[in-house]
């Protein structure tokens, strides 16, 4: 195959997904089929330094060697031309990612480091997600009241990035932190392939406290005051710049897709591709889930459309009817709107995220995936029944799902929900991201009993976990849609989309269908491959210099998935809408007991 020969019907793009374990790539076709997809383990430092503090750490030099083996893989696998690839789009966790501004080299943010060269830390510059080390800066910042924070759903998380930027000042050195410029990790995955500092508005607009200008008095997009009064006013200096600076002036932001700009020589000889494919701005993994699952042509029937206000069943409009559950270690719900629609507990509205002039907000839950692995693993049954299910062929989930139907048929229970109906579980491990937004919430068991360390044990806490996620799903779409949201259904990705108890109980408890899409476990890579061809729309070559609207890219690759509707078992909701008022008096009771335990305690300790 050579350029001459080809057409637009020849061309591939790649999307390119680093998540908490991995990185992967994949590359599509004009259509949206996926022809090479592969991943390599990335790696992940963890270090305790005390009770509830324990920080996860990653390194960009090691993410970008897995992205350049994955790539090279995917491609292999594809059997395609490199000279038929004309776009790559990239998608990470909402991870901060510190660089130097001097040299454009990693800085460390290793606790035990910090103020030496990043060599000393193998290039730790990353501060997971999942880190909570901020916790105290979190609450300062909250503190401050300041009216961005009406702009993340009332308060800022210990996940986002102000919190840990706040951190590294309160424990660097005052030099090294000077010489530190800051990107959510997608963004600094784009400027690796490209040099450039632009940035996306994902990823400061959701995670970092940036406000379009325009939305609400907003001038700069960065709040000068803001940072004034956290403590940071040193990152508002020429204009902004270490934070990307202020849009047309010293910096620019793009929504999903937008073009950056060409593959860089230097990565395209490292990623194995062709000098100047386009490059498209960032989003960070969830978002990317949006996109590889919401623009599926299914027809939910008159309910969805009429709430729509359309009777066409992939309208955009549409849209605004849809919750993406994007599922991995944590799960992120979003949801799009005409308008802004301000919901507490719930980050948003953000402005420009995904469709220029259209408004997301992010419900979330801190630990999903990490909360059923957390149950199962540290029970003590876990090692026989890792050896049975090893040794029917299973995984210990489905394994675990067989067990509970058989014991609901033993058992003589009309449902498997039917043999946990006194079994209350909270889940909260890792304290609440949405709607309650309370990172110090944590975990709650009602109903133990002497048989809870057998196997069947194990299978009732691994279920309750299930129950738990999605009655916590049930109240994030209930506050949503109480505040002017019109969710009518479930779009759902990553692996737990394959676990069949789990998801009947999402569509039960919520009471809606719940779409699965066609590439399930790879929804996620799928929407950032769609941020290439959305990169590569508006190039002379593909398109003829004529952009193509994000939606239309995703209702033209997006394929159909399977519905799964609720349950239709009236005893089965009844018993659920029980437990979901059960779980909330839960976490009602929690807080009140932490309140009474602090009032108790005021003034005794040091």
């Amino acid at each position: 195959m050579h350029d001459t020969m080809l057409t637009s019907q020849d061309f591939y793009y790649i999307g390119v997904d680093v998540g908490t374990g991995s990185a992967r790539a994949c590359v599509i076709d004009s259509h949206g089929e996926i022809k090479g997809l592969a991943s390599e383990d990335i790696r992940l430092w963890k270090a305790s330094y005390g009770y509830d503090d324990t920080h996860y750490e990653q390194s960009t030099t090691d993410i970008w060697n897995h992205i350049c083996g994955s790539v090279r893989t995917a491609v292999a696998q594809a059997g395609i031309d490199a000279a038929a690839i004309k776009g790559i789009g990239f998608d990470a966790t909402c991870s901060l990612a510190v660089f130097s501004h001097d040299t454009d080299e990693p800085v460390t943010v290793t606790k035990s480091h910090l103020g030496r060269s990043s060599a000393d830390a193998d290039d730790r510059n990353i501060i997971l997600w999942l880190d909570h080390r901020a916790l105290e800066e979190t609450d300062a910042i909250n503190a401050t009241g300041h009216n961005l924070l009406r702009y993340v759903g009332g308060t800022m998380n210990v996940e986002m990035e102000m919190p840990k930027v706040l951190w590294l000042k309160n424990n660097m050195p005052a030099e090294e932190f000077s010489r530190c410029k800051f990107y959510d990790l997608a963004d600094a995955l784009t400027h690796m392939a490209t040099g450039s500092e632009t940035r996306s508005f994902c990823s400061t607009v959701c995670k970092q406290g940036f406000v379009p200008v325009g939305v609400d008095g907003s001038v700069k997009g960065w709040q000068e005051d803001f940072y004034t009064a956290v403590g940071l006013g040193e990152l508002a200096q020429d204009n902004f710049k270490r934070v990307g600076g202020v849009n047309g002036v010293n910096g620019e932001y793009l929504s999903a897709g937008e073009l950056v700009g060409p593959l860089s020589a230097k990565a395209a000889g490292q990623l194995g591709l062709k000098e100047g494919i386009a490059v498209g701005s960032g989003v960070i993994d969830a978002y990317a889930g949006w996109i590889g699952t919401v623009g599926a042509p299914v027809d939910l029937g008159g309910k969805s459309a009429a709430a729509a206000g359309t009777s066409d069943a992939n309208d955009v409009s549409q849209v605004f009817t849809r919750l993406a559950a994007v599922a991995g270690t944590s799960t992120c719900h979003l949801a799009m709107s005409p308008d802004p629609v301000f919901v507490e507990g719930v980050w948003g509205p953000y402005r420009d995220v995904m469709l220029p002039n259209y408004w997301m907000a992010e419900g979330g839950q801190s630990a999903t995936g990490e909360l059923i692995r957390h149950v199962i693993e540290t029970h003590t049954a876990f090692d026989k029944v890792s050896a049975k299910a090893k040794d029917t062929g299973a995984n210990i989930y489905d394994y675990l799902n067989t067990r509970l139907r058989s014991m609901a048929t033993e058992a003589g229970s009309p449902a498997v929900p039917h043999l946990a109906r006194h079994l209350f579980f909270y889940g909260d491990l890792w304290g609440n991201r949405s709607p309650v937004a309370d990172p110090h919430m944590r975990g709650a068991l009602v109903g133990m009993s002497h048989t809870d360390s057998s196997e069947d044990g194990l299978a009732l806490m691994y279920y309750a976990a299930l129950e738990f996620i999605a009655l916590q799903t049930r109240q994030i779409v209930d506050t949503m849609n109480e505040s002017g949201h019109r969710l009518r259904s479930v779009f759902m990705s990553g692996s737990q989309c394959r676990n069949d108890i789990l998801v009947g109980l999402i569509a039960t408890s919520c009471d809606m269908p719940v779409v699965i899409p066609r590439y399930d476990n790879a929804a996620v890579v799928h929407g950032a491959a769609m941020l290439g061809a959305k990169a590569a729309s508006g190039t002379v070559e593909v398109d003829g210099g004529k952009t193509e609207p994000l939606w239309a890219i995703m209702t033209r690759m997006t394929k159909a998935g399977r519905i799964v509707q609720p349950s239709g078992n009236a005893g089965e909701a009844k018993l659920l809408q029980a437990k979901y008022e059960v779980m909330l008096d839960q976490l009602r009771t929690q807080r009140e007991y932490r309140n009474k335990v602090n009032s108790a305690i005021a003034g005794w300790e040091k």
